[in-house]
């Protein structure tokens, strides 16, 4: 099936295209915004490796993290503190951003500022959170929630449409295996783009163990090579990476953010595999490798 391209406009006036078997773009940055010099180090360290490799990219951190299990957790540096980051980010770099919003109330500001506005796992069913994000009239980063299958995100999509926004991405980050427990069935990526929109791959949180260290998350980073590459060649239009210069550092998800060093070698290898894709279904055409 041939996907609708979704168009994220960016403050150099060179629109991204995500979809339509374009070339594969990043979404990336820190899990939450930790201040302003350190949202600027993290674009520069992205940028560079993006633009050694020609990728597309979108610059990633939320303000606030309202889903943390515990109240002694880093939930963020606010609504408006975290806006006028990623503000000066976006005027400084060039470089469209993005930003979660757990409140309705919120959404209004975040689309104000956010070139991509994105609805969390858990909300990812939510009326009032899908409502507001389609009133931002900005494109829509629906994450499938971990309790979801990949056939009932159409559900979540009508809404958007019905409330006058169908310019979405619908990314997988893992489903439920247990408990403490995440596991990525590639079907997902396929059964999503029925729905005709652009699908992405999270390959941080996919690796996430919920909550299993008590009042944490733990994480398996060393899965995170493996599960993109599968993505990739299971046909994904944007990959979703949350890095970090210092993990044991971070303030949010430390046990599963990418430290930037290893970034690099997984765009290069998700780039090819992404490219090689591409031309064998130019090659032998839209179900090259349907047996159905």
């Amino acid at each position: 099936m041939k996907t609708k391209r979704l168009i994220i406009e960016t403050p150099s006036k060179e629109n991204i295209e995500i979809g339509g078997d374009k070339q594969l773009v990043l979404i990336a940055g820190p899990c939450a915004i930790e201040s302003y010099d350190h949202c600027m180090k993290m674009s520069e360290l992205i940028g560079k490796v993006c633009d050694k490799y020609n990728v597309k990219w979108i610059f990633k951190a939320c303000y606030d993290k309202d889903c943390r299990s515990s109240l002694s957790s880093f939930h963020g540096i606010g609504l408006q503190e975290g806006l006028k980051v990623l503000q000066r980010v976006r005027e400084k770099t060039g470089v469209p951003v993005t930003s979660d919003f757990s409140d309705a109330s919120w959404g209004v500001a975040t689309g104000e500022i956010c070139d991509l506005v994105q609805v969390p796992a858990y909300l990812c069913r939510q009326t009032s959170i899908l409502r507001a994000a389609a009133a931002t009239g900005k494109p829509v980063h629906l994450k499938k929630g971990q309790f979801m299958s990949p056939w009932n995100m159409k559900n979540s999509c009508r809404k958007l449409e019905a409330f006058g926004n169908d310019q979405i991405l619908l990314t997988d980050r893992g489903t439920f295996f247990g408990y403490n427990m995440l596991i990525n069935d590639m079907r997902s990526f396929p059964i999503m783009a029925e729905t005709g929109y652009p699908v992405c791959f999270d390959a941080t949180h996919s690796i996430q163990m919920p909550t299993s260290m008590g009042n944490i998350s733990g994480g398996q980073r060393e899965f995170i090579p493996y599960l993109t590459r599968a993505a990739a060649a299971t046909g994904i239009d944007a990959l979703f990476i949350e890095v970090h210069d210092d993990p044991p550092s971070a303030l949010s998800d430390a046990n599963t953010v990418l430290d930037i060093k290893y970034l690099e070698v997984i765009i290069a290898q998700a780039k090819v595999i992404h490219e090689t894709r591409l031309e064998l279904k130019d090659k032998w055409g839209e179900d090259y490798v349907h047996q159905g």
